[in-house]
């Protein structure tokens, strides 16, 4: 709606009119074209909201068949359209067929795990084995290093395959290759247009040079491509007249956890790679995972990104974070089911310990950044430190203060006797967070630094962190004003308590699997009373809504009690409008729906 002067009228875009919720943001409705609207509804038989909210994701007519039910037939990209792809396999058969040493080197998160038994299997099955070298992130740090790979050919290794790392690793691989040891890349991380290292073969679909079109995957889904050339090659070298070629579906299990961990667009075929793998998954047949689960008291069934990002995938990063760097990427390349047990066992000690250890650095950072002397609500960019927080967690405690404050922030961990600092960021969608820190390295602030838009990590002497500081807000001040003037909330449908129920929930799962590029559907309702509030272990508030017709919805807000939607939650004063995700409610055989609150507003103050 426009005023006189031919302005689009703000509130009547708002949804329910929220302007400004309790977390700070205004309401809108997805947008959707009307017209691809009805063409969903009609070619697919879809009910409005549904059909819209297809629409809203950016689903063409010619592409919703695919969407709705992606195959890896239809969409598995050629291997050789990777820059090195083809190379690579060569250089990897060439190694295999003269039975050269090899070892994988990962990344010490799921997708490097992922990407490293992926490899190992297939070595596997060809006869092989590939070794697996995984660097400690305390003190090792990131990615290859010279040092490395002098242990590794002293080891007697001649080929190395370096997965979820490499790319940006020049210094390392110029050693490499004066040890006279044959890398293989195997990445997916941003490159800037001439920086390529120097590798016997670099595969990495963002490699400027790249025309594959596959930038979204995860190294896992670069590292199945792979096996795809590998089979390729093998096949057309005639290795399968005496044994048996590689069956890479039941593998597609992996390729799906890497993917959904890595939070990558689950668009094309990424999408039908996540989707195909998840239906894999939901059998069970790894070891690793299936003892994952059993450690995790989660029942099996049909996987989906919940279990790949909220089960599995904490666990198997435990390991990288505060434990045993490698033991995520052994657990998923075992098959001795014993040995899963074991190792599944003591991922899941590592990840209660290294929960214990989030949320003290967590509770301490937020003591630190609320200090009346040091909290600036206004500040374009959260730099906090402290001594000891363990390097493996300040990115996760970087997300979650993140969202609690809705601004880029960096959680630096400082050693006082190394005196250095190691740090870790998480960016608000606009803002180009990497960019910054790479900046200020150029600038000689930090001894190390870098990342992509929503994420970073850098390496800082404690005396520079004030400077530091400095330096990311002026240079942030104009994207953060930005970003957070276009903060938003972003609704697909509009329901009512008694109507949002198993069949709803059902309908909309027609859309999964969810993520970057889809996200979750996101449900409104108005006017709803909160009966029966709680607190409840781990700083989560249940609830009753209920509406005017008595209908009611059981919800739960997420380490919500010491926020202001918790506290309003609680206190249980007056009507207020709920956004949220839909969640199945199988307790005790209910076969409903519970809603997954993501936001509210006061109707009285929108």
């Amino acid at each position: 709606m426009a005023d006189g002067s031919g302005h689009i009228d703000e509130a009547a875009r708002t949804f329910l009119g929220v302007q400004r919720s309790l977390s700070g943001r205004v309401w809108r409705a997805r947008p959707a074209d009307p017209r691809l609207v009805r063409a969903h509804a009609l070619k697919h038989g879809l009910d409005e909201p549904l059909a819209r909210a297809l629409a809203a994701r950016g689903v063409s007519e010619a592409e919703a068949d695919a969407w709705l039910a992606p195959t890896l037939k239809a969409l598995f990209p050629d291997p050789s359209a990777f820059r090195d792809m083809d190379t690579a396999a060569r250089l990897i058969l060439d190694a295999v067929e003269a039975s050269r040493p090899a070892v994988v080197f990962a990344d010490y998160d799921v997708d490097g795990a992922t990407s490293a038994a992926l490899l190992v299997r297939w070595f596997r099955a060809m006869g092989r084995e590939l070794s697996i070298y995984v660097p400690d992130r305390v003190t090792e740090g990131y990615g290859p290093s010279a040092a490395a790979f002098e242990r590794i050919k002293r080891d007697g290794a001649e080929l190395v395959i370096t997965v979820d790392c490499g790319a940006a690793a020049h210094a390392a691989l110029e050693a490499a290759a004066d040890l006279g040891l044959s890398v293989v890349v195997i990445d997916h991380h941003l490159m800037r247009p001439g920086e390529a290292p120097r590798a016997a073969a670099l595969v990495n679909p963002n490699n400027p040079l790249c025309g594959s079109g596959q930038g979204v995957l995860a190294a896992a889904g670069v590292t199945f491509v792979l096996l795809a050339a590998l089979n390729r090659e093998a096949r057309r070298r005639g290795l399968f007249e005496a044994q048996p070629e590689p069956d890479l579906k039941p593998w597609l299990d992996l390729a799906a956890l890497g993917a959904v961990c890595d939070v990558t667009q689950l668009t094309g075929f990424n999408r039908a790679l996540t989707a195909q793998g998840l239906k894999v998954m939901s059998a069970w047949r790894n070891p690793g995972l299936a003892a994952l689960m059993e450690v995790a008291k989660a029942k099996p069934g049909p996987a989906s990104v919940f279990h790949a990002g909220w089960v599995l995938g904490p666990r198997i990063n435990a390991g990288g974070r505060i434990g045993r760097s490698d033991l995520g990427a052994r657990l998923l390349s075992t098959d001795d089911a014993e040995e899963a047990a074991a190792l599944a066992q003591e991922l899941d000690a590592l990840n209660a310990t290294r929960k214990q250890v989030e949320k003290d650095v967590f509770d301490e950072a937020v003591r630190r950044l609320e200090r009346e002397s040091n909290f600036d609500p206004d500040a374009p960019v959260l730099v906090v430190a402290g001594e000891d927080w363990h390097p493996g967690v300040v990115g996760i405690v970087a997300g979650r203060l993140r969202e609690r404050y809705r601004r880029p922030t960096v959680v630096i961990g400082v050693d006082p006797v190394a005196k250095v600092g190691k740090g870790s960021g998480r960016s608000q969608p606009g803002v180009n967070l990497g960019a910054a820190v790479q900046a200020a390295f150029e600038a000689g602030l930090l001894m190390a630094g870098g990342g992509h838009a929503m994420a970073a990590g850098l390496t800082v002497a404690p005396d520079a962190i004030p400077e530091l500081r400095a330096f990311l807000e002026e240079r942030l001040a104009a994207e953060t004003a930005e970003a957070l003037a276009a903060d938003a909330l972003e609704i697909d449908a509009l329901v009512a308590p008694g109507a949002a129920g198993r069949a709803l929930y059902d309908a909309f799962q027609r859309l999964q699997p969810f993520g970057p590029g889809n996200p979750e559907p996101m449900f409104a309702a108005a006017d709803l009373r909160v009966e029966h509030a709680t607190a409840v272990r781990g700083g989560h508030v249940r609830c009753t809504l209920s509406d005017g017709s008595g209908a009611k919805l059981r919800a739960l807000a997420w380490r919500a009690e010491e926020t202001d939607l918790g506290r309003r939650l609680l206190a249980r004063d007056g009507v207020l409008h709920v956004a949220g995700k839909l969640k199945p409610d199988d307790w005790q055989g209910r076969n409903g729906v519970e809603l997954e609150i993501e936001d509210a507003a006061d109707p009285r103050m929108c």
